[in-house]
Formats: structure tokens, C-alpha cells, sequence
């Protein structure tokens, strides 16, 4: 990985303790570091809601950009198809010399963590060992990182994973090799990850109102709404970002029901031409869908719950990255009912 550049120094401005929350669009929105604690910090709002809400926040010093993200009151985030996901926390630049000084003093007078705990840090940051008078000689060249949760979990056994003392890193040089945590482009990958919303899976479903037994029913997903959405994390105090992008890439349909026959036979229908399935059209009534299901016995007067599961494959580009990287593929489902009647017949 390059050397993470800083942005302009300018933008370090001392803040309360705490995460942090900035609302703007990309280019307004500051970058500021500072505050913090030991213990995880308070829940931020970085969860903007994709129809209409935040399109930028910050919390700490990420900044999320999700202008491109999915739309509508159904969009959700995906579910990995591995047991991966993103980092519960992560270490990033916190505090300039003069506020970590304003923030562990005050914490070592109290004496409320024990003398042997407050000298242990007093030695470490002040005493030369390996810190000296909280490198307030390096004030502009560098900065005190520590580590940041991820917001939404809090209460993640993995938010305790990030237990490294404060540490410092000089302008243009990379955090230490032995803490994986460190934010890097790929970590802020991850991150975006975790902000993606994908639209809803209701399928076009024809016919639509109800269907019959034993008649192919048609199913399509919209290509104006089916299409990649992605969510751009970044660090301007270090001049990093890395854009996370969710692409369709498939469909699978469980009718509901084990007496039901799906189209193709595998239930899964793959994205052509821009979108999955094809809208049913006057002169196919004796045309197999290339996506659908055909029912093979009424609902009675209930109906059946159609389910539809897209897979997103989700890739990442990010600075000094060549090509796209790929991440565990995600999944978004929904349901809806189908009604499905007998044919009725009169004899004569």
C-alpha cells in the first residue's frame, strides 16, 4: 500500500469527545479529527436513509458518500454470502498532540483508573517511553490514531478486537505492519460495504392480480430499478477513498410451495441485457418464461408466499489500487403474495 497522504492540515480542528456527525455533500463536508475514548464512542448516525435522507455524513474521520446508493422504502443492505463482514472497528487518526493532552490528563487527575494504570500512561506519552511530552514537537507532521467503531455495532464482541494503546504515525508514513485494523483503502472498502442499500425484490409478476393453476406466470425485475448502486467511503485528512459498487447479477425464486414448478428449472434467472426475467407481451400465451413459476395447485383462500432473492456481486476500486477487487458476494430478499385459483370449467 502507498504512503497514506494527509490532506491539508487546516482541517484539524479540536472537537468534543465523542464520534462525529457531518451532513453535506462530498465537497462540504470537513474532515476533522479529535475526541474520543477509550471506550467505544457513542452511536453516530451514519446510516442516512436512501430515499431522500443523508447522502453524506462522517463518523470520525470516514466520510460516506452514498448519492449513488439504492432508493426507495424497501432498499436494505446485503447479506454476505460468506460469515464475513465488515470490521467492527478500525484505527484512524483522533487527536492532534494538544488534544490528546486535554483528553488523558484530566482522566489521570481524577485517579479514577488507578496509580498504576495512570503512571503506566504518563510514561508512555510523556516520559519518553517510546512518547515524549505527547510529540508536541511533531504538532503538524503527524497524528495520534485511535480506534473508531463502526457504527451499528457497538455491541459486537468484534468492536474488542481494536485493544492497541494510542499511537502515533508521522505525516506520509504508513500505520504500523502489526495492527491490521488500520484503516487503509480496503478497509474503507469494507466500510462501504456495510452502507450499500440495494432496492426491493418484488418481482412484475404476469399475470398480475392472480394467476391459475398450471398457467406459466411471468417474472421480471425492472431494469430502471435493477442496476448497480455503490456507496464511496473516504479520509480526506489523509487523502484516501475507495468506492464499493453492487451489481446484479441474479434472481432466485422460491414459489412458496413444494407443488410448484419454477423457469428456469434451477429457480435462478441470470441478468441479461440489463436486467433479469422478460415482461410478459400479447402472443406468448403459449411461450415458456425464461423467469417465472408455474403453480400446481390452488392457494384456497390464502395465497402463496413468493419469494425473490437477488445476488449482487459487489466489487471495489480505491486510491493507489489498480483494477477492480473483488468482496463476498451479497444477497437482498422479499416476499409477496401470489393467488393462485383453480381453472374453472362449465360442462354442458
Amino acid at each position: 500500500m502507498p504512503a497514506l497522504r494527509p490532506a491539508s492540515r487546516a482541517l484539524i480542528v479540536p472537537v468534543a469527545i465523542g464520534s462525529m456527525l457531518l451532513c453535506g455533500s462530498p465537497a462540504e463536508a470537513d474532515n476533522v479529527i479529535g475526541g474520543g475514548s477509550q471506550m467505544p464512542p457513542p452511536k453516530t448516525d451514519a446510516h442516512g436513509d436512501s430515499d431522500g435522507g443523508t447522502l453524506s455524513s462522517s463518523a470520525g474521520v470516514v466520510v460516506f458518500d452514498r448519492s449513488h446508493n439504492g432508493s426507495g422504502q424497501a432498499a436494505g443492505p446485503v447479506t454476505s454470502s460468506t460469515p464475513w463482514t465488515p470490521p467492527a472497528c478500525y484505527y484512524a487518526p483522533k487527536y492532534t498532540p494538544e488534544q490528546l493532552q486535554k483528553y488523558l490528563e484530566p482522566t489521570w487527575e481524577a485517579g479514577s483508573t488507578g496509580y498504576e494504570w495512570d503512571a503506566a500512561q504518563r510514561d508512555r506519552y510523556v516520559n519518553g517511553h517510546p512518547y515524549k511530552d505527547f510529540n508536541k514537537d511533531k504538532a503538524g507532521k503527524g497524528y495520534w490514531w485511535d480506534f473508531y467503531v463502526t457504527p451499528g455495532r457497538e455491541g459486537d464482541p468484534g468492536a474488542l478486537d481494536c485493544d492497541k494503546p494510542i499511537f502515533w504515525v508521522d505525516e506520509n508514513d504508513d500505520p504500523p505492519a502489526d495492527i491490521p485494523q488500520a484503516i487503509t483503502t480496503e478497509v474503507l472498502a469494507q466500510l462501504a460495504y456495510a452502507e450499500v442499500r440495494v432496492p426491493s425484490t418484488e418481482m412484475n409478476l404476469a399475470p398480475r392480480a392472480s394467476t391459475k393453476v398450471n398457467l406459466p406466470t411471468w417474472a421480471w425485475l425492472d431494469a430502471a430499478e435493477f442496476k448497480p448502486v455503490s456507496v464511496t467511503a473516504s479520509v480526506p485528512l489523509l487523502g484516501i477513498q475507495a468506492t464499493t459498487t453492487a451489481e446484479p447479477v441474479s434472481v432466485k425464486i422460491e414459489p412458496g410451495t413444494t407443488d410448484a414448478e419454477t423457469y428456469p428449472a434451477s429457480g435462478v434467472c441470470q441478468i441479461q441485457n440489463g436486467r433479469i426475467g422478460e415482461p410478459y407481451a400479447k402472443g406468448k400465451a403459449n411461450v415458456n418464461p425464461s423467469c417465472g413459476v408455474k403453480y400446481l395447485r390452488s392457494s384456497g383462500d390464502g395465497s402463496y408466499q413468493l419469494r425473490a432473492t437477488v445476488t449482487w456481486k459487489i466489487h471495489w476500486t480505491g486510491t493507489g489500487v489498480v483494477g477492480e477487487q473483488r468482496l463476498p458476494d451479497g444477497s437482498f430478499g422479499g416476499e409477496q403474495n401470489v393467488v393462485v385459483q383453480e381453472i374453472q370449467s362449465v360442462n354442458r
